[in-house]
């Protein structure tokens, strides 16, 4: 298994034989403007991707779209998928891809794809109303990679490790936020807890949207044990 962070929570993650892309955010950097009522008030994205946005989508076998906030799907890749491959989503947002043109594949439980199953498990992006407001969010199970999409550290993930035993998960962190309110993606002492259940957690969302407050080395120095790449680094799990 291959897994290259383009930046943010996009990656190419290379299974089986197939190259599978996740979560594509493909602007040119200061393209968006800031996510309102949220620290560092600068433009988004806040750094440009390590290869060209055509490279990213050259070459894929299929797709797979967490959610639908724009640092997950945004314009640049809604123009720039192909659309002769599948996109494996969540229910709720069917509708909106196929409007694209996609070759949708919602996915309520799992699905068998050419060998490889994948299974959709669920999200809390953040707590209380905030987390009611950016629902509905989804992770999912690529074999055994867990894939958790924009979720902070509760019961029911932990219950999902427990039952699909994940070889790898990939966490969204950053302890992204509003000005008021929890954080809405993983701390550093949320990734701690998916690293002692988890035997290889690569750890991403960060330094790339200006409302994500945690620093790479922050992250690093605070739990030694999750793997977090550059952006255009590929890892060998």
């Amino acid at each position: 298994m291959r897994l290259t962070l383009v930046r943010h929570a996009t990656l190419v993650v290379e299974l089986g034989g197939r190259r599978i892309l996740v979560d594509p955010m493909l602007a040119e950097a200061g393209s968006a403007p800031p996510i309102e009522d949220t620290p560092n008030q600068v433009p988004n994205p806040t750094v440009s991707l390590p290869f060209p946005a055509e490279e990213v989508v050259r070459g894929l076998d299929a797709v797979v779209v967490t959610h639908l906030h724009d640092d997950h799907l945004d314009p640049a890749a809604e123009r720039l998928l192909p659309r002769d491959v599948p996109v494996f989503c969540q229910p709720p947002d069917e509708e909106h891809l196929a409007g694209l043109g996609l070759d949708v594949r919602p996915v309520e439980t799992a699905v068998d794809w050419n060998g490889l199953r994948i299974v959709r498990t669920g999200g809390r992006h953040g707590t209380g109303a905030i987390a009611e407001a950016l629902a509905p969010v989804s992770g999912f199970v690529l074999g055994g990679l867990y894939v958790a999409g924009d979720t902070v550290w509760y019961d029911e993930v932990e219950g999902w490790i427990a039952e699909h035993q994940p070889r790898a998960a990939v966490v969204n962190a950053g302890g992204a936020r509003f000005l008021e309110g929890d954080p809405i993606t993983m701390t550093a002492e949320d990734v701690a807890e998916v690293v002692a259940r988890v035997p290889t957690v690569v750890a991403v969302h960060m330094e790339a949207i200006n409302h994500c407050v945690l620093s790479r080395a922050e992250l690093r120095t605070a739990v030694p044990a999750a793997l977090v790449p550059e952006d255009g680094e590929t890892l060998e799990l």
